[in-house]
């Protein structure tokens, strides 16, 4: 199985620029997409047609929200939207799909952005997630966290880590918040397949940063340790351009 999870930063902008012929590959299972910026609609409900598309989106257009696109020949049980958050489930942040192996939690999670101005809803987001989280292992089948995190966990997850200590991005609660994650059974798979490489999933669009590799490292997959032994791969797609991320592959024998 080969799930693929990217944060498209608008939806409508990868199909203008014909760049959705990535997303109707047969060879990817699922797309987990993140700030697709659209609403759900019969327009976008049949966008990917024959392949189903789920969605959770923003009550605010063109802002956040995620779709998880699944081939035909997977069987959904269930999507459940949110994480029982009342301050921020309604910007669109996670779609849970239940599948007959796993369970895939699709993410996209706040930023606490320049001058920290979003940092209370940030920790919200992240003390919410983690009890959702502990809630779904209560259904005792694997769980797949994926999607953009807003946090670089170590030093090599991006270029300039000392230079930001403080910064969004790099807080010690921001990153302590993935070691939460880690400490209730999941992995960060792509650092434990390969501990020493530098690789980043975001650059910003000035400066030609993505052309230096001055990036961060902030999408990811996080697979409960009961899968750990079906990995086959992980890996980053960063010549794939029409967004200032680039996609994330996770390969599994599911």
């Amino acid at each position: 199985m080969v799930i693929c999870s990217w944060n498209v930063n608008g939806l409508k902008s990868i199909i203008n620029n014909g760049l959705d012929y990535f997303l109707r590959d047969d060879r990817i299972d699922i797309y987990c997409l993140q700030e697709v910026k659209m609403q759900e609609d019969l327009f976008s409900a049949n966008l990917f047609s024959p392949k189903f598309s789920y969605w959770n989106v923003a009550e605010k257009k063109g802002y956040s929200g995620v779709t998880t696109i699944v081939n035909p020949n997977l069987k959904v049980i269930n999507n459940r939207k949110g994480i029982d958050s009342p301050s921020l489930d309604m910007e669109g942040r996670v779609l849970t799909t239940e599948f007959e192996k796993f369970i895939l939690v699709n993410t996209y999670a706040p930023h606490s952005h320049r001058q920290l101005k979003r940092l209370e809803e940030k920790e919200i987001f992240m003390k919410d997630f983690l009890v959702f989280i502990q809630s779904l292992k209560m259904l005792n089948k694997p769980i797949i966290i994926t999607g953009d995190l807003n946090v670089a966990h170590q030093d090599i997850d991006l270029y300039h880590y000392k230079n930001n200590k403080k910064n969004a991005g790099f807080l010690p609660q921001e990153r302590q918040w993935l070691s939460e994650l880690e400490q209730i059974g999941f992995i960060d798979i792509f650092r434990q397949l390969k501990p020493n490489e530098k690789q980043y999933s975001w650059w910003g669009f000035a400066h030609n940063l993505r052309e230096r590799d001055i990036g961060w490292r902030i999408d990811y997959f996080l697979v409960e340790n009961a899968l750990i032994d079906n990995v086959v791969d992980c890996y980053y797609l960063k010549d794939q351009l029409g967004s200032d991320h680039c996609p994330v592959i996770l390969e599994i024998d599911l």
